[in-house]
């Protein structure tokens, strides 16, 4: 990963820090001050070293000159953002740190809200600019400051020696966020959160007193729970499906999930729940099947280590953290779950609509258990396939190829420079999909790219694991084949490329009628089709 730090002031301490961490070339930046030129100029070192991601960091106070005029400051900053804008390259990824105004005169300023105006100034201007370019992300600068305090945040005896803004432990604090967000790029976050009950999301036993059954309230002990929950609760809103998984009898936990007035999860938060006396490694097994995700996909949290420790040994591939011994710790451990194992860069509007998604399915797998055979099944689903615009979703696009494992024929990985590129190709068409059914919108499931350079071949094809099992893609690859036929081409090509996670898609093209052109020693294949016969494929869907 290349990447760059440009700034208003002095950062080199930071580049130092990263220039130590396996896999990050760091750009050699040539002073500070001059972000807006070195990015507006074609020929600068910058373009040259081409870093994939840059982090612009950014002291507001020197962008607004000191001023603390509101109109004046603000036309600086709309003037800071319509100049950066103009140097965006669709090609890489911009981080742009969030507004903390620093600056002696602050101390002698009677009004006390003008701080955070001018704050908001920025921060507007950032938000607004991500509205448009989905390649520009914000970057959590005020929170490393508010973390540390200002006194531990800043040195003035740095910035008086060498225009260095911050501290030593800052800039410790800045260089581990960069290595952070670096990594979620390339991760694969966990999907689910599986929580035990009895002092796990409250404190006692459902059941066993019935005027004050657990604790949870809104002062001391019963406080930290309910704190513990609220941080839950926001993970589900970013994209976490939660599930339950507790040893109780269900009315007693249901009575105090949906009843106890200092409950801030309710029933309908949970996208599973597993309430009963079965083991909890059963449990989980069933959970992964249900929720159709991999077992390495989820995290299971108790309070009991020989729960956990069981869970450990029966179903190693299932992430399952210590639990804090005092429950004032649990809004902290809560909030690591969430940046160890959940948190992303990007979260979509499908990340967001999770929980309704897995409940969903759910009703789908009822419709299934009671339907006459698989087509009944089908039918009953009143499918509807919507080819999307994919320039209008990048960051989906981007999302799908690089998360998606089982049904992935190449498994190849796309930055978000390789999006932008795939979409500006006119030698390739991509197709994006939605897939709407009477339980609800899938939302966008389905990428494919046909590559025309010397032959149509087909090089990725990406579903997502929820709307597998249906015959989509059946469909789609007679879309595939339709687009080749329009340009001309007799024959189109696809290959297989085996990895340990895709052997549910090993064969997809034998079925479709593809001819085995040749066979690796891993598994990969390599497929072509005769174009001027028209096979006829099984699929019940209606296509808008």
């Amino acid at each position: 990963m290349k990447i760059a730090i440009l700034s208003n002031v002095n950062t080199d301490p930071v580049n130092r820090l990263l220039k130590g961490k396996v896999g990050i070339e760091v750009y050699e930046s040539r002073g500070f001050g001059n972000e807006l030129g070195v990015l507006l100029n074609g020929n600068s070192p910058l373009y040259e070293f081409n870093p994939d991601e840059v982090f612009m960091v950014m002291d507001l106070m020197e962008v607004i000159s000191h001023s603390l005029d509101l109109i004046v400051a603000k036309d600086k900053i709309d003037e800071w953002f319509g100049n950066f804008e103009a140097s965006l390259d669709d090609n890489r990824i911009y981080y742009v740190s969030d507004a903390y105004l620093y600056g002696k005169e602050n101390k002698a300023c009677s009004d006390v809200l003008l701080k955070s105006d001018l704050e908001s100034c920025w921060n507007n201007a950032l938000k607004s600019l991500m509205g448009i370019h989905s390649n520009v992300r914000a970057f959590a600068y005020r929170k490393l400051i508010e973390n540390l305090g200002e006194d531990k945040a800043f040195s003035d005896k740095m910035w008086y020696m060498g225009k260095i803004l911050h501290s030593t432990d800052f800039h410790r604090a800045l260089a581990a966020e960069i290595v952070s967000a670096i990594n979620k790029d390339s991760r694969v976050p966990k999907k689910a959160l599986l929580l035990d009950l009895d002092n796990t999301l409250w404190g006692g036993l459902a059941g066993e007193n019935d005027i004050t059954p657990i604790t949870l309230s809104d002062s001391g002990v019963g406080l930290a729970y309910k704190n513990f929950q609220r941080v839950i609760r926001q993970m589900r809103f970013e994209g976490v499906a939660l599930g339950i998984v507790s040893k109780n009898n269900d009315s007693d936990a249901l009575e105090i999930i949906n009843r106890h007035p200092h409950m801030v999860l309710r029933e309908e938060d949970f996208s599973i729940l597993k309430i009963n006396w079965q083991d909890k490694a059963t449990n989980i097994a069933e959970v992964a099947k249900e929720l159709n995700v991999g077992l390495d996909s989820l995290v299971f949290v108790d309070d009991n280590p020989a729960e956990r420790n069981l869970i450990k040994e029966a179903l190693p591939m299932v992430t399952v953290p210590d639990f804090p011994e005092k429950a004032e710790d649990l809004a902290d451990f809560a909030i690591d779950l969430y940046n160890d194992y959940f948190a992303k860069n990007v979260v979509t509007s499908e990340d967001r609509k999770k929980t309704e998604d897995y409940k969903a399915n759910a009703k789908r797998n009822e419709l299934k258990a009671v339907a006459v055979d698989f087509n009944s099944y089908l039918e009953g689903l009143e499918m509807k396939l919507i080819r999307v615009p994919a320039s209008d979703n990048k960051d989906r696009f981007e999302q799908l190829v690089n998360k998606t494992n089982q049904f992935n024929l190449t498994t190849m990985r796309f930055s978000a420079s390789d999006v932008s590129e795939v979409l500006s190709d006119k030698g390739k068409e991509v197709f994006l999909y939605k897939v709407v059914d009477k339980f609800g919108d899938n939302g966008i499931v389905v990428v494919g790219i046909l590559d025309f350079a010397e032959k149509a071949e087909i090089t990725e094809f990406t579903m997502s694991c929820r709307v597998m099992g249906r015959n989509i893609e059946n469909a789609i690859v007679e879309d595939f084949e339709n687009a080749a036929r329009k340009r001309g081409y007799d024959e189109l090509h696809a290959r297989y490329i085996h990895t340990a996670k895709n052997k549910p898609v090993a064969d997809l093209y034998d079925k479709l009628g593809y001819e085995a052109l040749e066979k690796e020693a891993d598994g990969s294949v390599e497929y072509k089709i005769d174009l001027k016969k028209n096979i006829a494929r099984e699929y019940r869907l209606i296509r808008e």
